[in-house]
């Protein structure tokens, strides 16, 4: 039945293809100018203006000292140097060479003060240049902007970002490695005001290009803010239709009445972390019971009309064996999850201070992840179904012509540098779960040329619509598509996705219903997009990829971008200290403690049921060992742990040797010898690591005894 369709599909190929070359070179006779839209004061770029960075190798470009900028940022917090010179001077700042070493691309860098510093940006030099080559280009430049961005050399210069996050409280309910803000450790709370919430909302709207941004609520943990539930419902009213909380899951799992209430105020997008299958995959979470935490809060928060998006924070040797489970699992549950976020690892927070033995061992990059993908599910070749997830401005700016200059707001687009995130597209039919890479069956690169071409020549609404449908067409081969997905179903996929033609597939403004939900759920098909986003930290920091941020933070001080507020010049730091709401203390003689799960502590859900596909061959039952061999400590915590160990004993040998000194030397009477100080990690050991857990590490580094973890008051 369905391989005779199959052959008249792909004779329309042939015919679009034809009727693609007559279409295409009457485009080519006067195209039209760009227009201004109200939502830019600026008109849109034709393909050919489009800027881009340097590319290739080997290159130079503008980073930062990983030691010389923790120093200074330290001084910055302890107010000997005023914050403003991060505005004025390029501190901390050193040149930074890309260049291929041994099959593999390197940041080198050299500090006069503090020597080189090396790190991978990739394994894969083909995949590197791959995703180099199809980047489309910068968005137009950020204009009416001037109150917002005015952070010296970590200036967000072009569009306006696809995401604004929002850190709602730096208060958390767990305590987790690895941390972008070390919360809970820091001594003291900064939290937004409901008045601050709305001013950073408010502001947001006016930069220009104004674009349909998602709106991120994070933290900490944002839904323990007491202003969780009317931020998302502000943010809905002001016009973002894609409000997302970036969350553990905890308070959701626990309550579907929560759930239910944040899907009511405008939830749309649940980022729910999610380090792997099965408890034992998360155990480096330190919560007894947090697998089965995320799958109670995907049925509830599913129930609830939500959708879920798991995000991974890969650490090589900690859980990089869990991508290929993971993608299964999204794979065996298409009609809950359409969108997997793989974050490999950033050096940052917690983890700043890393030494070098820990970070070869467990730095992951975006290659690393196209070929984990390709070697645990079979799915995706490299160069061919990963694209850098800037690829998709060409597509926003069909959009934005298509949907004409009097639209008050522009198109999501995604203008970051490609090597800041990746992406792959898979088709999957939510009833037989066939599935195959959307590239396997579309020429991308070419699709992309095409439809450039059609934007370039700006012929209105209509002739667009007709030229992308043309394009689509004579790129695509039934053959290599899903059994039963037809031509229809790929043009109404992009339809459903960009809004061109006005049909109604469910509703995404602000007065959504649940009969929207329900009828943009019925589509049979679900565009599961596998995307891979990689933090920079301060070995790898590129300041020609924080210009290009899609993903700032908004704050009392501006928006800044997510990797120069969370590493580079550290940002987050120097604003939280300048306006944090209490110290610690005072807080929770105001407000009391909030529960903590943390030291394997578990939650107490009221069922572990669910209904999700769960194969027992994907349920991890024991943590990953990589690093077991190696003696390397698996956190920070532990590394500071052998690193107050290894400092003791220096210094009980140097008392050991004077000691000797003074009894052959001096003849002195021998005193009673001292005795050996042990202090434990738990887990695997060095073999000069002690044997069992005696100490924690407090807030300035140094071991005290271990406190019971109840929660309450963790991390004060």
């Amino acid at each position: 039945m369905h391989r005779p369709i199959k052959y008249a599909e792909k004779g329309l190929t042939y015919v679009a293809k034809g009727v693609w070359a007559a279409f295409e070179r009457a485009n080519r006779i006067r195209p039209n100018p760009a227009f201004t839209p109200k939502w830019s004061d600026q008109p849109l770029l034709k393909s050919y203006q489009k800027v881009k960075p340097p590319l290739g190798w080997p290159r130079t470009t503008d980073s930062l000292c990983p030691r010389c900028v923790p120093e200074i940022r330290q001084q910055i917090v302890d107010g000997k140097v005023p914050h403003e010179i991060l505005l004025n001077e390029r501190v901390g700042e050193i040149k930074a060479r890309i260049i291929e070493r041994d099959g593999k691309i390197l940041m080198v860098k050299d500090c006069p003060k503090h020597g080189r510093f090396e790190d991978v940006m990739s394994m894969d030099p083909a995949f590197f240049k791959h995703l180099e080559q199809v980047f489309p280009g910068s968005d137009i430049r950020a204009h009416n902007d001037e109150k917002l961005h005015k952070h010296g050399s970590s200036t967000i210069k072009y569009g306006r970002g696809s995401v604004l996050t929002v850190d709602l409280t730096n208060r958390c309910n767990m305590m987790c490695d690895p941390c972008f803000m070390d919360a809970n450790q820091v001594g003291f709370v900064h939290e937004l005001t409901w008045e601050d919430i709305k001013t950073l909302l408010d502001n947001a709207i006016s930069i220009k290009p104004r674009r349909q941004m998602s709106v991120q609520f994070s933290g900490g943990e944002p839904t323990i803010s007491p202003y969780f539930l009317d931020a998302v419902r502000y943010a809905r009213k002001v016009g973002y239709n894609s409000v997302q909380a970036a969350t553990n899951g905890i308070e959701f799992a626990k309550n579907p009445e929560f759930a239910k209430q944040a899907a009511e105020a405008g939830l749309r997008y649940a980022y729910l972390q999610f380090d792997g299958i099965g408890n034992a995959a998360n155990e480096h979470r330190k919560v007894g019971n947090l697998f089965d935490v995320k799958l109670r809060a995907i049925e509830n928060l599913h129930a609830a009309g939500v959708e879920i998006v798991p995000v991974t924070t890969i650490v090589n040797g900690i859980n990089n064996e869990q991508v290929g489970r993971i993608i299964q699992f999204a794979l065996d549950n298409p009609k809950k999850i359409a969108f997997l976020s793989f974050q490999p690892v950033s050096f940052t927070g917690r983890d700043e201070e890393v030494t070098d033995e820990r970070r070869a061992a467990q730095r992951y990059t975006l290659s690393h992840l196209a070929h984990d993908v390709k070697i645990q599910t079979g799915l995706g070749e490299p160069t061919r179904d990963w694209f850098p997830i800037s690829f998709i401005g060409t597509f926003s700016d069909w959009s934005d012509l298509v949907h004409g200059p009097d639209k008050d707001w522009g198109s999501l687009s995604c203008g970051c540098h490609p090597n800041c995130g990746i992406g792959m597209a898979v088709m999957v039919d939510k009833e037989t779960k066939e599935s195959a890479p959307v590239t396997a069956f579309l020429n991308g690169p070419q699709l992309a040329k095409d439809v450039a071409r059609v934007n370039d020549a700006a012929r209105g609404k209509w002739l667009s619509i007709t030229g992308m449908a043309l394009a689509l067409m004579r790129n695509y081969d039934p053959f290599k598509a899903p059994t039963q997905f037809r031509l229809i179903d790929l043009l109404q996929k992009f339809d459903k996705t960009w809004g061109a033609t006005g049909k109604d597939y469910g509703k995404v403004s602000g007065d959504r219903g649940w009969d929207d939900i329900e009828k943009r759920r019925r589509d049979r098909w679900n565009f599961l997009f596998i995307a891979g986003m990689w933090f920079q930290d301060l070995f790898n920091y590129d300041f020609r990829r924080t210009e290009r941020c899609i993903i700032p933070y908004a704050t009392q001080e501006g928006e800044i971008s997510f990797c120069a507020y969370n590493t580079g010049v550290g940002w987050r730091n120097i604003i939280e200290m300048m306006l944090m709401t209490a110290t610690l203390t005072k807080w929770y003689e105001e407000h009391g403690r909030h529960e903590i799960f943390a030291g394997g502590k578990a939650v107490n859900l009221p069922s572990n049921d669910h209904s999700l596909v769960l194969k027992d061959e994907l349920v991890t039952t024991e943590v990953q060992h990589d690093l077991d061999a190696l003696g390397i400590a698996k956190t920070a915590r532990e590394e500071k742990i052998r690193a107050r160990h290894d400092k003791l004993q220096q210094q009980q040998e140097n008392e050991r040797m004077a000691r000797l000194y003074r009894q052959h030397v001096l003849k002195e009477e021998a005193g009673p010898e001292p005795q050996l100080l042990q202090l434990g990690l738990g887990g695997p050991k060095k073999p000069t690591a002690p044997a069992s857990p005696q100490l924690q590490i407090n807030q300035a580094g140094k071991p005290e005894p271990n406190r019971e973890v109840s929660g309450a008051g963790y991390g004060d």
